[in-house]
C-alpha cells in the first residue's frame, strides 16, 4: 500500500512555548514518531501547510482540496492521511467530502494533547488511520473520514463534542464507521461518502453565520447585509427558530435576495418548520428560509458558500440542502 501524508499543523505537531503552544513539527516527524506505520505501507509526506486549525483559511482550505484532488486521481496512491488540528477537522473533511467525493480513501487524524505533554494521543491516531486505510483500500472503499481514538467517523456525521478530553469525536445521528482495536479493523457500517456532492470548489460567497439565544437582535444578520453578505445561516433554538427581532431580520434578508438556511443549535435531530411567531420555523418557513435538516451551522456555512458558488438561482441551492 502507498499512502501519502498531507501534514497540515494543529495540536499533533505543536509544542508549548512562552507565547503558547504553537505548530513547530514537520509532517517527517510525525511520520517518523510512529516506525509502525511503515509495517501498513510506503510513505510519502507533504507539508501544506503550518498552522493552528483554528486559523484554517478559504485559500489554505481550498489547496487542501486542490492535493486530494490530484492525489485521488493519482493510480499510485492507495489514501491519503491528513494531520489536521481538532478544532476545525470536521470542517475539512466535510468540505474534501462535498467537492471531491474522492474514490481513494481520505483520512484526516489530529491529536488532543501535543507531542511535548504527558501521554500524547497523536501517534495512536495515525496508526489508526493508517490501519484503516489498509482495510478500506483493499476493500475498496472510498470517501472522506476522520480517525481519532481508535474510531473511524463519516465526514457527514463527525463532530468535536469536547474540549479536551481524548474521545472528543462523536457520528451524529448514527453509529461510527468503524472501530480499530487489537483484533483488527470492524466495519459497522458500509464506508463511503454520505455528503450531498456540490460542483464547485470555490468558497469566495461570503456567507455569515448568527446565533438565535435569548434577548438576540437582529443587528449582527442586518450588519451581514451592510458588509455585503451573500448568504446567511441563522443557528437557531430547538426545532429550528429565532427571536421575533432576528425573525424579521431573515424575513428582510430573504427579500433582499439573500438566502437564508436555518440550523439548530441542538447536537442531535433534524429542523422542521412547527412553530408560529414572528421567528417561529413555521414563519422563517413563509419567508422562504431553507432548513437544513440535521447538518450542524459550521458544515451548513460550508454548504451554502459552495452552493452559491455553483448555482446562481435559489431553486438550485434548495436542492442542495434537500438530503
Amino acid at each position: 500500500m502507498h499512502v501519502t501524508v498531507l501534514s497540515t499543523g494543529g495540536t499533533i505537531a505543536s509544542t508549548g512555548g512562552d507565547d503558547g503552544a504553537s505548530p513547530t513539527k514537520r509532517g517527517n516527524e510525525l511520520v517518523s514518531a510512529v516506525p509502525e506505520l511503515a509495517e501498513y505501507a510506503d510513505i510519502d509526506v507533504d507539508q501544506v501547510a503550518q498552522i493552528p486549525s483554528f486559523e484554517m483559511d478559504a485559500a489554505t482550505l481550498e489547496s487542501i482540496g486542490d492535493r486530494v484532488r490530484e492525489l485521488d486521481g493519482d493510480a499510485s496512491v492507495d489514501a491519503v492521511v491528513i494531520t489536521h488540528g481538532t478544532d476545525t477537522i470536521e470542517e475539512t473533511a466535510y468540505y474534501l467530502d462535498v467537492t471531491i467525493r474522492p474514490e481513494t480513501p481520505v483520512f484526516l487524524t489530529g491529536a488532543q494533547r501535543r507531542p511535548d505533554e504527558y501521554s500524547p494521543d497523536g501517534p495512536s491516531n495515525l496508526l489508526t488511520a493508517f490501519r484503516a486505510a489498509d482495510v478500506f483500500d483493499t476493500r475498496g472503499h472510498g470517501g472522506v473520514f476522520v480517525a481519532f481514538d481508535e474510531t473511524i467517523h463519516a465526514a457527514r456525521r463527525v463532530t468535536k463534542t469536547h474540549t479536551s478530553k481524548l474521545e472528543t469525536f462523536r457520528s451524529v445521528g448514527a453509529v461510527p464507521v468503524a472501530t480499530v482495536d487489537r483484533n483488527g479493523v470492524a466495519i459497522h457500517r458500509p464506508p463511503g461518502s454520505e455528503s450531498t456532492y456540490v460542483p464547485a470548489t470555490s468558497l469566495t460567497p461570503a456567507v455569515y453565520t448568527i446565533k438565535s439565544a435569548s434577548g438576540v437582535t437582529g443587528e449582527l444578520l442586518e450588519a451581514a447585509l451592510e458588509r455585503g453578505a451573500d448568504g446567511l445561516v441563522v443557528e437557531g433554538t430547538g426545532l429550528g427558530n429565532a427571536t421575533k427581532e432576528l425573525g424579521t431580520a431573515v424575513r428582510d434578508a430573504i427579500g433582499e435576495g439573500v438566502p437564508v438556511v436555518v440550523t439548530s443549535r441542538c447536537l442531535e435531530g433534524r429542523t422542521a418548520p412547527v412553530y408560529g411567531g414572528v421567528g417561529g420555523g413555521e414563519r422563517l418557513r413563509e419567508y422562504g428560509a431553507i432548513f437544513a435538516g440535521d447538518l450542524p451551522a459550521q458544515k451548513a456555512r460550508i454548504k451554502l458558500t459552495l452552493a452559491l458558488a455553483a448555482h446562481d438561482d435559489e431553486a438550485a441551492i434548495r436542492r442542495v440542502f434537500a438530503d
